[in-house]
């Protein structure tokens, strides 16, 4: 049982990494009060890592007799999603001769923009099914090395993808 519990030292166990790209189109075109038009087309690379938090496993969900083990884990969250400045591109701008360009603060606003909708859609990108699916390849494989035959494991019932 203690070999098992040594799982909880990995503590955070990345098992899946996708890189994302999102289009960011943004306008002011429908401003009353500022003459002419500006148009925006941006590109935002990102990385999502996922996994498993292994510190919260506790002695309660892991069950053993003999070779045969049940062990339930906590769910796959986002352990964090990165963009780099330089995977920010313009890819179009249009600004009308009486406007003045896009700043780079109001830039910044669309990327941070284009992260939120990144993590509100975080369940439909697939990546913590993927997450779950190979934490549990490598904890049977782990198990496996420790002598165990049959090996059940489960993910527990509360989810909170962004813990």
């Amino acid at each position: 049982m203690e070999e098992v519990l040594a799982l909880k030292n990995m503590s955070e166990l990345a098992t899946a990494e996708y890189v994302v790209t999102k289009i960011i189109k943004a306008n002011d075109n429908n401003t009353w009060y500022k003459a002419g038009d500006r148009k925006i087309l941006m590109s935002c690379k990102a990385s999502l890592v996922a996994g498993i938090d292994l510190s919260k496993l506790t002695v309660n969900q892991i069950k053993t007799n003999g070779e045969q083990i049940s062990i339930t884990l906590p769910r796959a969250h986002l352990i964090y999603i990165n963009i780099k400045p330089e995977d920010i591109k313009t890819a179009y701008q249009q600004v009308s001769f009486f406007r003045d360009q896009f700043s780079s603060e109001e830039k910044n606003q669309l990327a941070a923009q284009a992260q939120k909708q990144i993590t509100d859609a975080i369940d439909s990108i697939g990546i913590l099914n993927s997450a779950e699916t190979n934490a549990t390849l490598f904890i049977n494989n782990f198990l496996q090395k420790l002598g165990y035959k049959n090996i059940q494991i489960n993910f527990n019932n509360q989810s909170n993808p962004l813990q």
